[in-house]
């Protein structure tokens, strides 16, 4: 007997029929003695719908009434669920993120989980009855709802797993697996067997749509063992893990990249003590994620500052970013939407010189121009212009031995 956590995508519980099949798939665990909680997203489009709604009634939604509106996406899918399994002759329980209680900051829309109560799923557990969960949602400090962001079931999945100390969180979704790159732009892309936290980390950084980057970090921080794998078929996906030796074996393990970042740069920067500190302080206290940042030398006392956004906060940051340009004295203020970020990943590049120049090489062959790099330990990245992504996927992948089952050996 083992306590699993699961969780299932919109497109998992889109509709009715697939909602039954979700609790028919969970009894089958349930009748093996084990102790189950479901975590659900909405069902397939309803958090759109939901969006969408709101901005017919205002152009800018309050954001906590907005999280009132979208948490009731996931009430939908967690009541119809336990209508399934109460009709197929078993005990469950919903509970929304309020009742259980998961505890969160008050950023609406962008919550962030401080701690979960278990003691109400461990009471109902014990009446032998299947939990479901509400994911994406919790509660602050002031008793209001509040929403985690998209991807946020993925992170109450993984939380509540850790806080339960359970046995393995698997998370059910339409792909059945992790793969070296997207299977759409790199038909022969492998799906892996296993991938180290560190690599998915990087992975979901990069906002590969399969696990949100949040559930990976409380993942690691936790030691939660993790499955994906397809709610469609009984095929074994791939475990996320802590990293092992023979992982190391492997130089690159996937090619991944991100068309949803653009480029802000700032010229003619006053090269003095406090000025990034300025130009980034309102980037922060709006909740902006900044993420590759590259100084140029300083001459004659100036410098150019550049760096990228989500795509989805460009008009804001540049609105942002002009005000600062204005007080500091900068000359002007670019962007770019039309950029993309390709990167390498893998544990083996960690004590191993020449990856990054093979990178650049085999873009080089391509005439893909890099207009910036960052590296970690186990990434190295490059922003090329966005129309170039595809190809770039492509040669990165074969120049690394990934079109072969096991990938270039160290």
């Amino acid at each position: 007997m083992a306590l699993i956590v699961q969780k299932y995508g919109g497109t998992s519980v889109g509709s009715i029929e697939k909602i039954r099949g979700v609790a028919k798939r969970v009894l089958e665990y349930h009748k093996q003695g084990n102790k189950m909680v479901v975590v659900l997203s909405a069902m397939a489009g309803q958090t759109d719908n939901l969006i969408r709604l709101a901005q017919e009634m205002t152009d800018e939604p309050d954001p906590r009434e907005l999280d009132v509106l979208l948490a009731t996406g996931e009430q939908v899918s967690v009541a119809l669920f336990a209508m399934a399994v109460k009709s197929m002759g078993y005990e469950a329980r919903s509970l929304l993120g309020f009742q259980v209680a998961i505890h969160t900051n008050r950023l609406f829309g962008k919550a962030r989980i401080h701690d979960i109560e278990t003691e109400r799923i461990t009471k109902e557990l014990e009446k032998e009855r299947i939990v479901t969960v509400a994911g994406f949602q919790g509660l602050d400090g002031k008793g209001d709802i509040t929403t985690l962001g998209r991807g946020g079931s993925d992170t109450t999945a993984v939380a509540l797993a850790a806080a339960l100390n359970a046995d393995v969180c698997e998370i059910f979704t339409d792909v059945n697996g992790i793969y070296t790159t997207d299977p759409n732009i790199c038909p022969r892309a492998k799906k892996m067997d296993r991938i180290s936290y560190n690599e998915m980390l990087e992975m979901a950084s990069l906002r590969a749509k399969v696990l949100e980057i949040r559930s990976v970090e409380f993942a690691k921080k936790f030691n939660v063992p993790i499955h994906v794998r397809s709610t469609f078929t009984q095929e074994r996906g791939t475990m996320v893990v802590a990293e092992t030796e023979d992982m190391e074996k492997v130089l690159v393990s996937g090619v991944a990249f991100d068309k949803n970042e653009a480029r802000i740069t700032i010229k003619k920067v006053p090269d003095r003590p406090g000025i990034a500190a300025k130009i980034f302080h309102p980037l922060f206290k709006s909740g902006i994620i900044v993420d590759m940042i590259v100084q140029n030398t300083s001459e004659d006392g100036e410098t150019d500052l550049t760096f990228t956004v989500p795509t989805s906060e460009f008009q804001k940051t540049l609105s942002l970013v002009n005000k600062v340009g204005k007080e500091i004295g900068a000359q002007k203020v670019l962007g770019d939407k039309n950029i993309a970020k390709i990167s390498i990943i893998g544990v083996g590049m960690r004590s191993h010189a020449g990856v990054a120049q093979k990178m650049f090489d085999t873009l080089a062959q391509e005439n893909i121009n890099i207009m910036m790099i960052s590296t970690s330990e186990i990434k190295v990245s490059c922003v090329i212009d966005q129309k170039y992504t595809e190809l770039a996927v492509r040669v990165l992948h074969t120049a690394f031995g990934l079109d072969n089952d096991l990938g270039e050996k160290s």
